[in-house]
Parts: structure tokens; C-alpha cells; sequence
């Protein structure tokens, strides 16, 4: 057959789709949105291969509404009114309104995106939005006011296994031979959480088999694959081990192997918004306090490519990348953050201290709201010692300085200000 075997595996029904069950499972918000026939407009946001493109036939074959579909790679303006005149060529009383479906709906540039909101807002259409990039970075804002976002995730071991399992049962094609799966872990690896990479992958062993009897191990996939690797594609394959390449080499210190992966991405076509975003990030989580002019730098660039664009961009992105990857390195903010968030789900609503807490009204001030606070800038050196947390927790540490120039300074300080706590 022609056609992929991830295509022609692409669940039909609800029931047959696996994965997402905080989405579709029983009792889950689009189930229930699905069962009650009340579509509102939405966006799915999720990486790639994780069922976004098949969730949105399956809406609309359940529902039975006409389904329009446009990638955002290659339609326009004009396409888009196109398919607003069909719809409205098809509104009857009792009719419900199509579903326009668009891929990939973070390359749509801004007046494309105006031009959908009539009808979005109006009931012509029903929009369902794919894309794998945060949408409220790259959706305009009046779009993403009307539509409801749902996120889905990479898929698991458990999940994945289960789209082998049915692939090998219900294909017209593979289910003619005879196929064990003896070694699964470099199918899943390979995979990445991504249905249309394993489904690939299997397909590329499997076809590579002289014989109707298969027998899949680590080692065959691993080999085979190395026989077949792709170039760089923004929308295909290797789009996250390229990220993932770009992200180590500057968190481990390489300017070399950066700059490399990032020319990698840039002559792949990558937009570079997305690398931007990625460049900021990772001067917060990965420099953080070790050099916070970092994040100032990565915030300029994350501006200046958006004004810019290509191919000067490209000049723009190798400073920031080189940057960062000489800079020195700390993760304190991250795990301080982590931390505390964990914290506080362990722990609750514990009650603010009475002497710090805001006391507007007379009443407040009378049961003791900020009673006993001590102004830090009334006292020596802008700093006196009290209590900020609430009472259950007050001797945890959440953020822990790092052994770097630039954090050696603020334990310093923190000493002085605090003794024996840092």
C-alpha cells in the first residue's frame, strides 16, 4: 500500500484513540465536549506526533460537521476567506457550523489571524487550531480570547506500547507476517513520545525484512536507523534532537558545538522565534545568577529577531548562543522555584504571619495585621532579622547559591545578614 502506516493506522473514533486521557478519557473535558455535541473553538497545543491532527477529525466525524483544513506552511489571507465563504454557503437553521481546522496556526502571521476573527467570533466557523510552539506567544491575543487551549503531551511507555500492539494486529499489512517484538526499548527511545515516529520506525524495520517472519530487537533498530537518517526538518524527525543538541552543547559549555547545531537549525529552516525563545529560557534556567546579564542579553535578542528576521538574525543568535555557552552556569533559580512549589503542594494554604500580612481597615490593624513588622530600611545597613515564612516552614531553604563568582558574593552577603540559616 501507499499510504504510511501511520496513516493508515490514524484512529477513526474516540474510543479508538489512544493516549491524552486527561483530554478524552472518561469524564475528561473533550469528551464531554465531543459527547455533548457543544464545540466552542480551540487550540491544541502539543509536540509533535501526539494525535492534535487526528483529535480534530475525529471532533468532527463524531459530530458530523463539515471539516475544513488548511496548513498554515503554504495558505494566506486569501485561502482563508475562501474557506469563510464555503462555510457561510452551508449555514442553515439547523446546521451546525463547520470546523475549520488550520496546522500548525503559530506561522500564521498577524493579519492572517485577523482574518479569521469574524468569523470565529460569529459562529461561522468553528476554529481548531494545531500547533506544537506556546500559542499565547504566536496567537494574537483577540484569537486566543475566543478559543479554549488544551495541551497534550508527549506520549507514554504505556501508550506507546499499546500502538505497536495494535499496529501488528489491525494493519492490512503487517498483520500478514509474522512479527515479535523481542527488544521494545530502542523502538520507544527512538520514538520520543512521538505515535508517527514509532509508527515509522517500525514500518522502516519491518519493510526492511527479507522475510515475512520478523523478529525486532534493539540492535536491528538501531542499525537500521542509522542507515536512514534524515536531515534537519522543522515540522519532521529530528526537529527535538536538534534542540536538545543546541540546549546540551551550551548548558555543558561548547560555543563550537552550539554555533554548530545552531547553523544546523537556521539552513533547516527553523524559525527563529522559536530558537529565540529557547535562548531565553535557557539564560534563566541554565546562567540564571552565575551571570544575570545573561537573561538581559537573551531577552534583547528575543526582541530583536522579532523586529529583525532573516538572514541578519542569524548574526543576532550566534552572539546570544556563544554567550551563553562561555558563560558560568548555575540552576539555583530553577531548583529554588522547584523547591518551593513542591513545598507547597505538600504542604497547602499555610497562613501568612501576622506581622507581614497588608492592613488596610481599621478592624485588620486591631486583630494584629502587620503588628510588630520591622521596616528593613529603618534599621543599620537596610536590613533587620525576622521571620518571612510562615511559622510551619520557617527554618526551610529553598534557594541554595552555587559555587560561582557572581553567587559566592550574594552567600556572602546572605551570611552577613542571616548567620548561621546560610
Amino acid at each position: 500500500m501507499n499510504q504510511p502506516l501511520a496513516e493508515r493506522l490514524r484512529p477513526r473514533t474516540i474510543d479508538d484513540y489512544i493516549g491524552q486521557e486527561h483530554l478524552v478519557g472518561k469524564g475528561a473535558v473533550l469528551r464531554k465536549m465531543i459527547e455533548s455535541g457543544n464545540l466552542s473553538s480551540l487550540i491544541l497545543w502539543g509536540p509533535p506526533g501526539v494525535g492534535k491532527t487526528t483529535l480534530a477529525k475525529i471532533i468532527a466525524n463524531t459530530l458530523e460537521r463539515p471539516f475544513f483544513t488548511l496548513s498554515a506552511i503554504n495558505s494566506g489571507v486569501k485561502d482563508i476567506r475562501d474557506v469563510i465563504d464555503k462555510a457561510k454557503k452551508q449555514q442553515f437553521f439547523s446546521r451546525p457550523n463547520p470546523i475549520l481546522f488550520i496546522d500548525e496556526i503559530h506561522r500564521f502571521s498577524k493579519s492572517q489571524q485577523d482574518s479569521l476573527l469574524g468569523a470565529v467570533e460569529d459562529g461561522t466557523i468553528t476554529l481548531i487550531g494545531a500547533t506544537t510552539e506556546n500559542p499565547s506567544f504566536e496567537v494574537i491575543s483577540p484569537l486566543l480570547s475566543r478559543c479554549q487551549v488544551y495541551i497534550l503531551n508527549h506520549l507514554d511507555k504505556e501508550a506507546l506500547i499499546k500502538i505497536v500492539d495494535q499496529a501488528l494486529k489491525k494493519d492490512v499489512v503487517l498483520k500478514e507476517k509474522k512479527i515479535r517484538i523481542k527488544e521494545d526499548q530502542a523502538l520507544l527511545r527512538f520514538s520520543g513520545g512521538d505515535a508517527r515516529k514509532l509508527l515509522n520506525v517500525l514500518e522502516l524495520v519491518v519493510m526492511g525484512e527479507d522475510s515475512d517472519k520478523v523478529e525486532i530487537t534493539d540492535k536491528k533498530v538501531t542499525d537500521r536507523l542509522q542507515k536512514n537518517l534524515a536531515i534537519y526538518d522543522k515540522n519532521g524527525e529530528m526537529h527535538y534532537d536538534i534542540i536538545s543538541a543546541f540546549i546540551k552543547s551550551i548548558r555543558g559549555g561548547d560555543p563550537d558545538a552550539a554555533v554548530y547545531w545552531l547553523a544546523r537549525m537556521i539552513e533547516g529552516g527553523e524559525d527563529v522565534k522559536f530558537i529565540a525563545r529557547r535562548l531565553l529560557i535557557l539564560a534563566a534556567e541554565d546562567v540564571g545568577l552565575a551571570n544575570p546579564n545573561a537573561l538581559l542579553l537573551a531577552q534583547s535578542t528575543f526582541d530583536a529577531v522579532h523586529k529583525i528576521g532573516n538572514p541578519e538574525s542569524r548574526i543576532i543568535l550566534s552572539e546570544c548562543t556563544i554567550y551563553l555557552a562561555t558563560s558560568p552556569k548555575s540552576n539555583s533559580a530553577y531548583e529554588a522555584i522547584d523547591a518551593a512549589i513542591s513545598m507547597v503542594r505538600k504542604t497547602g494554604d499555610l497562613p501568612v504571619p501576622l506581622h507581614i500580612r497588608n492592613a488596610p481597615t481599621k478592624l485588620m490593624k486591631e486583630i494584629g495585621y502587620g503588628k510588630d513588622y520591622k521596616y528593613a530600611h529603618a534599621y543599620e545597613g537596610n536590613f533587620v532579622e525576622q521571620d518571612f515564612l510562615p511559622e510551619e516552614i520557617k527554618k526551610q531553604r529553598f534557594y541554595k547559591p552555587q559555587n560561582n563568582q557572581s553567587e559566592i558574593k550574594i552567600l556572602e552577603r546572605l551570611k552577613k545578614w542571616w548567620g548561621e540559616r546560610f
